[in-house]
């Protein structure tokens, strides 16, 4: 005889789902309001002597084409964008003859200024210099390669999108170099660890072919 199967009376705990469900809202909510998922950032800027960055800029020739820039920052997009392209062939190139001079004006936004710095940045120009309303952008002849120095990166001092390849590169090759130091130190450690690995993976075969 079969005993009929009783369906059973599901239980929802009204508590436990509010909890579950309405709290985590509730504190999105609140971290939302309080702008806990913002993030903002700051770009460290240096400004050399007037008199130093004029002797510099008139001792160095170039034939500059000149950008301006006096709005925002999606009214200057294609300006931009042509900026970027010049900048790009002429780092390509090592361009020593031509250079670029971005003008600033009155009415351009902050935002401007910030996208000038970061297509700097993208692009890897090695040399350029603000002199009032003005940056200037070049190229300097590249040195006959030497194997027996050692390849000099430059640094752009205060902005770290410039610099975090070679920042990134710099930490992994001493990690790395930690880590390969640790093994030589404890070689025997990993050595036995290997060793108690083969010894049980021998026992368990072993266990297999004569149980």
């Amino acid at each position: 005889m079969i005993n009929k199967r009783e369906k059973r009376k599901r239980i929802f705990y009204v508590p436990g789902i509010i909890s579950l469900v309405f709290i985590p809202l509730l504190c999105l909510y609140s971290w939302y309001r309080k702008d806990v998922f913002k993030s903002e950032g700051c770009i460290d800027i240096y400004f050399p002597e007037k008199s130093f960055t004029k002797s510099n800029l008139e001792s160095i020739k170039r034939n500059y084409q000149v950008f301006n820039f006096n709005s925002s920052e999606v009214l200057e997009s294609k300006d931009l964008k042509n900026l970027q392209t010049v900048l790009r062939k002429m780092n390509r190139e090592n361009d020593t003859i031509n250079g670029v001079q971005i003008h600033l004006g009155n009415k351009m936004a902050y935002e401007v200024y910030v996208r000038i710095l970061d297509i700097l940045a993208i692009e890897q120009m090695p040399t350029y210099q603000q002199y009032n309303n003005d940056f200037f952008v070049l190229m300097l002849p590249k040195p006959k390669a030497d194997k027996n120095l050692r390849e000099i990166t430059p640094i752009t001092c205060g902005y770290w999108e410039a610099n975090k390849e070679f920042v990134l590169k710099e930490r992994k090759e001493k990690q790395f170099q930690y880590v390969l130091a640790l093994y030589k130190k404890y070689w025997y450690l990993f050595l036995a660890y290997l060793g108690i690995v083969v010894l049980n993976i021998f026992a368990l075969v072993k266990f297999n072919k004569t149980k």
